[in-house]
């Protein structure tokens, strides 16, 4: 029984968090060359992921924590955060492109997964709230042993070498543009 459990978290995982593997590439991508980024994409993708686990887990739990009312407003996060980056790419487009990569910071990382994944809160919760503690815990172990495959997936995307020329050239407009969306279609409710 708990095999055929791991499997619905795996399931369930891959297919809530499909859009990551896009967020991941990117911000992999953007992190290229800077020593210590791909450390601080994965400690943000895991930090993120690890609030939407929480939340959902309290959720589960009936203490009403997250209304379903203030999922759309996780939306706020990726298009503010969006919204920076297309500002400082349109600020520095003169720039000269043998300059550092831009920083990559956890928090971004972080932020941006959680706001991301505040519609799967409302796909975990009733899973959670029927899964029981034995249930619970293995989805959790799952999830959070998924979210390193995910990471490996993501840096292997942007380091295959036709993505990775993408990324170079176009990954400082693909962001912004990739948060801005996935903001407003948070904030209008999917």
């Amino acid at each position: 029984m708990e095999l055929g459990l791991a499997g619905q978290a795996t399931g369930m995982f891959a297919v809530t968090n499909v859009d990551d593997l896009v967020l991941l590439a990117l911000f992999f991508g953007r992190a290229a060359g800077d020593r210590g980024a791909a450390a601080r994409v994965v400690a943000g993708q895991y930090l993120g992921f690890a609030a939407i686990l929480g939340a959902s887990i309290v959720g589960a739990l009936g203490v009403g924590l997250l209304p379903v009312a203030v999922i759309p407003y996780f939306g706020l996060l990726p298009l503010l955060l969006g919204v920076r980056a297309g500002w400082l790419a349109w600020r520095d487009r003169g720039d000269a492109e043998d300059e550092a990569p831009a920083a990559v910071g956890v928090l971004a990382v972080a932020a941006v997964t959680f706001a991301n994944g505040g519609d799967n809160i409302g796909v975990y919760v009733p899973v959670f709230a029927t899964a029981g503690t034995g249930g619970l815990i293995v989805f959790a172990v799952v999830f959070l042993a998924l979210v390193a495959v995910w990471c490996a997936a993501g840096r292997f995307l942007a380091t295959r070498p036709t993505i990775a020329r993408a990324l170079s050239r176009w990954g400082h407009i693909v962001l912004p543009v990739v948060l801005v969306g996935i903001g407003v279609l948070i904030l209008v409710g999917q």
